[in-house]
């Protein structure tokens, strides 16, 4: 099985909790590498680019306006079949019907306030990872 990568974003309400010491510990215990990682405050036209798919959403305005309102992390990982392992990691995205054990369980709070972000395809691992990070600053 090949390496993939994958963007993990810890979003601002577990930021908020200071839970991303956990987050990113429960990650390198899975067996995640850690390519690249920075704190960060996003801007809106930061956050709606990344988000840009789920423009004509009705949740498109709140995701951007949630995800603005406080620092995020931002972590570019690594590890065999990496995508799918973040998902099993992090769980559902509604906290209430996410699996024991998984991050979402853990440290979300509602759909909407889910405590973290994980890629949904190898293609979208690349393509987000590298709306964060540029070549040289991963290792």
């Amino acid at each position: 099985m090949a390496l993939e990568r994958t963007l993990c974003i810890i979003k601002p309400d577990a930021v908020e909790k200071r839970k991303q010491g956990a987050i990113l510990q429960r990650l390198q215990e899975e067996g995640f590498v850690v390519l690249g990682l920075r704190q960060t405050q996003l801007s809106r036209k930061t956050a709606e680019g990344f988000y840009a798919i789920h423009r004509e959403r009705p949740f498109f305005d709140e995701l951007c306006t949630f995800m603005t309102r406080g620092p995020v992390v931002v972590i570019a990982l690594e590890r065999e079949n990496a995508v799918q392992h973040l998902r099993n990691v992090i769980g559902a995205t509604d906290p209430a019907k996410a699996a024991e054990g998984t991050v979402r369980k853990q440290f979300g709070a509602s759909v909407g306030e889910n405590a973290v972000h994980g890629s949904d395809s190898p293609e979208n691992g690349r393509i987000e990872t590298s709306y964060y990070f540029q070549g040289a600053e991963l290792l």
